[in-house]
């Protein structure tokens, strides 16, 4: 029975770096929390992060090349998180490894786990095309990575992947 890897935050526990959650109100969501098949599971506070945090942004790039050793995950002030979201990420890689996780959602425009825009390390809110670290280093295993707003189609992939 294929499980779906899933941000906390998504689920409603607030480990966002405001000490908020993004819970996301899902018929199908809702169906796999009752079969036992989600794993939720917060990158940066399995790295170590605290609750609340200071907001952090990739400085210039994306998870990829966090992973690749040429970029850093910064805060406003210059604090480099970057070993907190390294460590984070290889947790959740080997996390889907051992419970053969292949599919996950995770919450868009996160250093951790955005899958299709980040911000750009200007904290000005302004959003690139690229992915958090945990994304990244998830989809260069093979895990097939979704936003909360994709959904409708992680589900859909996870039912596949099962009767596939």
């Amino acid at each position: 029975m294929n499980k779906l890897l899933i941000s906390a935050c998504l689920l409603g526990d607030p480990v966002r770096y405001d000490g908020k959650s993004k819970a996301q109100q899902h018929a199908g969501l809702a169906d796999l929390l009752a079969q036992d098949r989600v794993i939720g599971f917060c990158p940066e506070v399995a790295g170590g992060l605290p609750i609340p945090r200071p907001p952090a942004e990739i400085l210039a790039a994306d998870g990829a090349a966090v992973i690749a050793g040429d970029a850093r995950v910064v805060t406003a002030d210059g604090g480099d998180l970057t070993p907190y979201f390294l460590s984070g990420a290889r947790q959740a890689l080997a996390l889907c490894q051992r419970l053969r996780i292949g599919v996950a959602v995770l919450t868009e425009s996160s250093p951790s786990c955005g899958s299709g825009r980040i911000y750009d390390g200007s904290f000005s809110r302004s959003a690139i095309p690229g992915s958090g670290v945990t994304c990244a280093l998830l989809e260069q295993n093979g895990i097939r990575v979704f936003s909360q707003l994709q959904l409708d189609d992680a589900l859909k992939y996870l039912a596949d992947l099962v009767h596939g």
